[in-house]
């Protein structure tokens, strides 16, 4: 299996170099030169997320030296339980947030350090990782590169704009972590991090790669959570599981959607934002135009230019037909403050601001008389964002122990302006 860049301009690569590249040389993000399909009899004997993964990634791997590694990456990454929760009448949690950094960016950042650590070997230049967060996934590549020999991380996060907690889990790595605050956005720092990787005199003296979703390495075992509740929704119930996602960059999303176009037995994908409105007003009909983000409740999606709307266009290149397979809707701060307050009495369990918008889609469409069967994806725990959820349920949000254990140790980030001659000096002196 080759790789190809979404903008056409970039040559093909094998899975490992294109993992390791990140960003293809003409600025696209890279996809599989075809989608492979599968069939759910395929997946028999799969009971568990490594074993659905390792299925459901052979033919992404195919004739690459990674490929005999497969089962080891799955076995090593995907060890975290990824539960499918019953919460209401024909209604379940995907709960992603069993992982040491209580997000779902824990699945693709583990699987993206297990396989650039076997390509790479203990004895290659060091690797540095570039990564913007809009809260959860610079800590998650944080805790999968920690220590690990050969590699560092960088990690671009807006000043001001992720919880206290996601902040303190930034800085709280050190050794071969580095946190830099930025003065400006998200988008402020997911351009930055672009344009590091597009530029070839500085990759050129230091060896330099990405773990946004942007990266294969993400994309494609967050694809294995949503193929294991599907499956195990058919086993036992018979129906297609439909799925609704909370989204910001779509990384989380495409990998359901590549999943469900691969073959696996999910109905329809209804994608929720914030007050950020650029999928939905999209697929109301609107143009794709990018633009400034706004900061709400939900900040991990505070994202005004999705990056993997390019890949979203290229598995569904006619526009129309685009616009005819998904729905998206946007949840402002009031309807999230309002599904937090009542998500105990009304289904048994906190969430947290990002699940909260996909939960305010889900009832919108009950209201609308759909009683399918609905999975909503639970994308962090609820406890990374206790400043939000404690004034509204009068109570102590409790902390899972992995996320605890982060948040007593000391925690130290840098400044940087949204500035790339700024980075690119502080990434020389790294």
């Amino acid at each position: 299996m080759n790789y190809l860049s979404t903008r056409g301009a970039a040559p093909p690569l094998g899975l490992g170099a294109a993992l390791e590249a990140g960003l293809a040389t003409d600025g696209g993000l890279y996809v599989p030169e075809r989608v492979p399909r599968l069939r759910e009899e395929d997946f028999d004997g799969c009971a568990t997320l490594a074993t659905v993964a390792a299925r459901l990634l052979r033919p992404f791997f195919a004739g690459d030296a990674l490929a005999a590694e497969l089962d080891a990456i799955c076995a090593e990454a995907l060890d975290p339980p990824a539960p499918l929760r019953a919460i209401a009448a024909h209604t379940w949690l995907l709960e992603l947030f069993h992982g040491p950094t209580a997000a779902f960016k824990d699945f693709g950042a583990r699987f993206l350090a297990a396989s650039l650590a076997r390509r790479r070997g203990a004895d290659a230049a060091p690797l540095t990782v570039l990564v913007a967060t809009s809260g959860d996934t610079g800590a998650a590549v944080a805790a999968a590169f920690h220590r690990r020999r050969g590699f560092r991380v960088v990690i671009l996060y807006p000043d001001g704009r992720v919880s206290p907690r996601q902040a303190h889990q930034l800085g709280c790595f050190g050794d071969n972590v580095h946190a830099l605050r930025v003065a400006g956005s998200f988008d402020d720092c997911q351009a930055l991090v672009k344009r590091a990787l597009a530029d070839a005199d500085l990759k050129a003296a230091l060896p330099l790669t990405s773990a946004n979703s942007i990266s294969l390495g993400r994309l494609l075992p967050q694809m294995s959570y949503y193929a294991l509740a599907a499956l195990a929704h058919r086993r036992a119930q018979g129906t297609k599981l439909d799925i609704a996602i909370p989204t910001g960059n779509l990384g989380n999303a495409l990998a359901c959607i590549l999943a469900r176009a691969i073959g696996l037995p999910i109905g329809e994908i209804a994608l929720a934002t914030n007050a950020n409105r650029v999928l939905p007003d999209f697929f109301a009909g609107g143009e794709y135009a990018p633009r400034a983000s706004v900061s709400t409740l939900a900040n991990a999606m505070d994202v005004g230019a999705p990056s993997n709307f390019e890949r979203l266009r290229w598995l569904y290149p006619d526009e129309a037909a685009l616009r005819g397979a998904f729905r998206s809707e946007a949840v402002d701060d009031e309807e999230i403050r309002e599904v937090i307050r009542r998500s105990r009495e009304r289904y048994g369990t906190l969430v947290c601001p990002h699940t909260a918008t996909a939960l305010r889609l889900l009832e919108r469409l009950r209201a609308r008389g759909d009683s399918r069967d609905w999975a909503v994806a639970a994308t962090a725990h609820p406890a990374k964002f206790d400043e939000v959820i404690e004034p509204l349920i009068g109570a102590e949000v409790e902390v899972p122990p992995a996320l605890a254990a982060l948040l007593r140790r000391p925690s130290r980030s840098e400044p940087l302006a949204a500035d790339y001659a700024a980075l690119r000096e502080r990434l020389m002196a790294i």
